[in-house]
């Protein structure tokens, strides 16, 4: 299988291959239009379709992997000899469709028992977030470490919740003045991960592996803490119509959410 060096090389070629494909049709209706249903049930937009096409030929051509898993494609034959890829080629469809320049290439590489290796890009910025195993986490090279906020009230958190659950958590307790909902999970964790944000809160159920396997290794691997909203652990299956809730956070506020989950 491909060294976590190899990996990230290869992700920063294809990378600036689809920031240059998807330049001329990010925020207009040729980009944004459902060409397909992919392997998630969900319409495939063209600039999608796209990135993903040049995702599969890179990995193919340089065996990254055995498999890849994709919500377009779903699982697919790689080529290599061993090891997963779990791909979201634009995490933040809808900000690219209409524009909005936060939008990334997400990728994660599995041994097949753990990740080992995440990458996720603003491909609108070029802004690159990294993470090896047991290596630290990184923003186009330098370390990244989350925030130590633990006050609700001096917090920016991005929360995904429907009205009775946004509802009840400020009946709860919940206070945090800056709630931010920004619209590419693999970013905003990321965004956790190097203290912009002190936490990730998605309570919808609809967060799939593809949208989360590299963003979690580098919220971890920066400091951070990844589980389900009460707290317990967050396990995905290889499935990518299968979904989950995820909170991921700072270690100083992670309790006090997950605390305040158990309430409700």
């Amino acid at each position: 299988m491909i060294t976590p060096d190899g990996f990230f090389r290869v992700c920063d070629s294809v990378a600036e291959e689809i920031a240059e494909a998807l330049r001329p049709i990010v925020g207009t209706p040729y980009g944004a239009e459902e060409i397909c249903i992919g392997a998630d049930n969900t319409p495939t937009e063209r600039l999608d379709k796209i990135a993903e096409d040049i995702v599969l030929a890179a990995f193919r051509d340089h065996a990254v992997c055995a498999r890849l898993l994709s919500e377009e494609a779903g699982m697919v034959d790689i080529g290599g000899d061993a090891g997963i890829a779990y791909l979201d080629p634009v995490d933040g469809s809808f900000n690219a469709s209409v524009g909005i320049p936060f939008y990334a290439l997400s990728v994660g590489l599995s041994d097949g028992t753990q990740m080992i290796a995440g990458y996720v890009r603003n491909l609108a910025t070029g802004e690159t977030f990294t993470a090896v195993r047991g290596g630290g986490a990184f923003v186009d090279g330098k370390p990244i470490c989350p925030s130590e906020k633990e006050s609700f009230a001096t917090s920016a958190m991005s929360v995904y919740a429907r009205p009775p659950e946004m509802r009840a958590l400020l009946e709860n307790g919940y206070t945090s003045r800056r709630i931010r909902k920004l619209g590419a999970s693999a970013l905003e964790l990321c965004y956790v991960a190097c203290g912009r944000l002190e936490a990730f809160l998605d309570l919808r159920g609809t967060l799939r592996i593809t949208d989360a396997a590299a963003a979690i290794l580098i919220l971890e691997e920066a400091g951070g803490i990844v589980s389900l909203p009460t707290g317990g652990p967050c396990i995905f299956p290889d499935d990518v119509c299968a979904g989950r809730c995820i909170l991921g956070a700072n270690k100083a506020i992670h309790g006090k959410i997950a605390s305040l989950m158990r309430l409700l």
